[in-house]
């Protein structure tokens, strides 16, 4: 939450991007604008909506609901192929933010906007979604939220509608990794240096570091409610779960994979 509540600081979407991007997006930095940004998500949803099978005419008709959608970085490419898009993060601040990113380079009338107060429910009626969409959010959740954000996507989901969420899977590393993130999360709370640490790229990269879950603590809970299971990862990932169709793509981060499956 301390970098949402560091661009309620800043004048504008593009100001956030340039003084905080990396902490949206891993790549690029402070001098990224907030149309490059945007571009991003226009080359990654595309890429993502048809290699998963979900794009298609009805898209039109159809309902998105996004959840994780910080300041818009997908949601503008979403607005552009569906007819409703809801937005959903936990943090007020990405929302605004995210109305102004998607007035600029999206469909605003589109657009619906969902705060996840409590950090792991979703003020949504069920069976309202043809696609329940979520990337590089879970990660960031601790692992009870993580899992009931999960199973809120399902919920949501319409009998037949589609869940595509994405998961950092173990590593060696998160030895290391997941202690030194937690006490990040823990410095972010102090007062003037929690907001500072937020803009420094590399605080900012270890604060992300919440949770790994297997893809069988997922599908496990959730079998009776979906079907159709896809576990995606790259090439180079061994990552598998039981009662899934392994696919692969080499566009996906080898440190993540995805769940792609159809609610009952």
């Amino acid at each position: 939450m301390t970098a949402g509540r560091v661009t309620e600081q800043q004048s504008s979407a593009d100001e956030v991007v340039q003084s905080t991007g990396w902490v949206f997006n891993n790549e690029t930095g402070a001098a990224l604008t907030l149309e490059q940004f945007v571009e991003t998500g226009d080359r990654e949803v595309p890429a993502y909506l048809t290699v998963f099978g979900l794009r298609d005419e009805a898209n039109e008709d159809e309902t998105l609901v996004e959840i994780g959608c910080g300041i818009g970085r997908m949601t503008c490419a979403f607005t552009r192929v569906f007819g409703t898009v809801v937005a959903c993060d936990l943090d007020a601040g990405f929302l605004e933010r995210c109305h102004e990113t998607v007035a600029a380079f999206g469909q605003p009338d589109r657009l619906k906007t969902v705060h996840v107060a409590n950090g792991h429910t979703l003020d949504l009626p069920p069976n309202s979604a043809d696609i329940a969409f979520s990337y590089i959010t879970f990660q960031h959740c601790d692992a009870d939220d993580a899992l009931d954000l999960t199973s809120e996507a399902v919920r949501v989901a319409k009998p037949g509608g589609k869940v595509a969420l994405n998961y950092r899977s173990r590593s060696r590393y998160d030895v290391v990794l997941l202690p030194l993130g937690s006490l990040v999360r823990q410095m972010f709370r102090i007062p003037k240096l929690g907001g500072w640490l937020s803009s420094k790229r590399v605080f900012a990269r270890l604060g992300w570091q919440a949770n790994r879950l297997e893809p069988n603590e997922i599908i496990g809970p959730l079998s009776p409610l979906i079907r159709d299971i896809e576990l995606w990862r790259n090439p180079k990932s061994k990552t598998s779960g039981h009662r899934a169709t392994v696919k692969e793509f080499e566009g996906i981060n080898k440190h993540h994979y995805w769940i792609v499956a159809t609610a009952r």
